[in-house]
């Protein structure tokens, strides 16, 4: 099973939207650019939701049957780990195995030195072709980046061999994905991580490194676009040649997580995949249910107040709704709007504060922020809430389409 040039994960809280989000992946095609959508779910989403990844898997077989899709697609058991990699396993055919939390975890002392042993062909002066620093390769950077990385690894390892039991070789994606971390990893350490890939017997089509810079759920990028251009594309380099001395699967590529509105990079990252005729795959997680919000609010009446709902909810439960993404959302609570404000809001202003158009004179991150992670309270709205999705499934779609194709693929594809 191959992952194609291009793949876009396209989350969706509530599986509802998966024929608008395909309608612009078919767009891109229409424009030269064939794009493989990977509908993705952690299982934080789903215990949040209280939904199953048979669902997922539904709602991808169905966009698909119905829309007459006949390129790849696939199922992402997305951020999975050994706790629970078995309820994905049955209905997902791509895995992103989330390893962030081991590393700094130290590995057994006799691994570690068959890693430095493994790799002592690559000490004294040590190049990378396309990277202009030279390094030097010592013993103890051998020590310390497997002191650092090589439990991470090795837990991969396990869980890459647990799947490939249940599911047999070669029929599922695995990526290894380490982008959840305080740093970016550098380019001697993505280079030995790779290493470590590959003689854990991991066939990885994608990898997810930390960039430099903040990559705050549903909007823009935050940091030095400079250095962002200059370790993505070292990586590019770092991944070819690996690829070529460690045997790595040859369609090998960068995944980029917490990928969606980062509008700033797209055309830095597409630039500089066209230039060394690269891949991608970026993953644009949450903002499917803020279009759905959007469209929502823009139906006006009993639609427009649930969304309303929704937001003072957010207010009231921020705590808890903000915590378990304190390291991916950046809000100023005193620019958040009061809930005698957004009361007073017609349809259009509550989708103009929402929809992510940087410039827009009424667009608020802060307010986008928090409603992207209230998505819980439309999941305790229950039935209400998809319901209404059901009555305005045009107008909702259509946001849906929209910001897939106009906002995301034709910004990194310089369409």
């Amino acid at each position: 099973m191959e992952l194609g040039r291009y793949s876009l994960g396209t989350g969706d809280r509530f599986s509802m939207q998966g024929e608008a989000q395909l309608k612009g992946i078919i767009k891109a095609l229409e424009h030269g650019i064939e794009i493989h959508p990977v509908w993705n779910k952690s299982n934080r989403e789903h215990m949040t939701i209280h939904s199953e990844p048979a669902q997922t898997r539904q709602e991808a077989d169905a966009a698909v049957k119905a829309l007459g899709w006949d390129k790849p697609y696939f199922v992402d058991a997305d951020h999975i780990n050994m706790s629970n990699v078995d309820k994905f396993v049955d209905h997902s055919d791509f895995f992103t195995m989330d390893v962030a939390d081991y590393i700094g975890k130290k590995a057994k002392n006799e691994e570690i030195e068959q890693f430095a042993k493994n790799n002592e062909k690559y000490l004294g002066q040590f190049s990378i072709p396309g990277v202009k620093e030279q390094f030097e390769i010592t013993r103890e950077m051998l020590h310390e980046i497997a002191g650092k990385f090589l439990f991470a690894i090795k837990q991969a390892g396990i869980i890459y061999r647990h799947i490939e039991q249940k599911k047999g070789k070669g029929n599922f994606i695995t990526e290894v994905s380490m982008d959840e971390v305080a740093e970016a990893q550098s380019p001697i350490e993505m280079f030995f991580i790779l290493s470590m890939v590959a003689t854990e017997g991991i066939p990885a089509q994608t990898i997810a490194p930390k960039f430099t810079g903040r990559f705050n759920k549903g909007v823009d990028y935050v940091g030095d676009a400079t250095l962002f251009r200059k370790e993505f594309e070292q990586d590019l380099f770092v991944i070819d040649f690996a690829v070529e001395k460690f045997g790595l699967p040859r369609n090998l590529k960068l995944s980029v997580h917490s990928g969606s509105d980062k509008f700033s990079i797209y055309p830095i990252m597409g630039e500089l995949i066209k230039k060394h005729n690269k891949g991608i795959h970026v993953k644009t997680a949450g903002t499917t249910w803020l279009e759905e919000a959007i469209g929502l609010a823009m139906a006006g009446g009993e639609a427009l107040q649930l969304i309303k709902d929704i937001y003072k909810g957010g207010l009231d439960r921020y705590d808890e709704l903000a915590g378990p993404y304190a390291t991916v959302i950046d809000i100023d609570t005193s620019r958040l709007p009061s809930i005698e404000e957004v009361d007073s809001w017609d349809g259009e202003t509550l989708a103009n504060t929402l929809r992510h158009i940087p410039d827009h004179p009424q667009y608020n991150l802060h307010f986008r922020q928090l409603m992207h992670v209230s998505y819980k309270l439309a999941a305790e709205k229950g039935e209400a809430y998809i319901h209404l999705l059901r009555q305005h499934k045009e107008l909702v779609g259509s946001q849906v389409t929209e910001n897939i194709f106009d906002r995301h693929i034709k910004r990194l594809f310089a369409l």
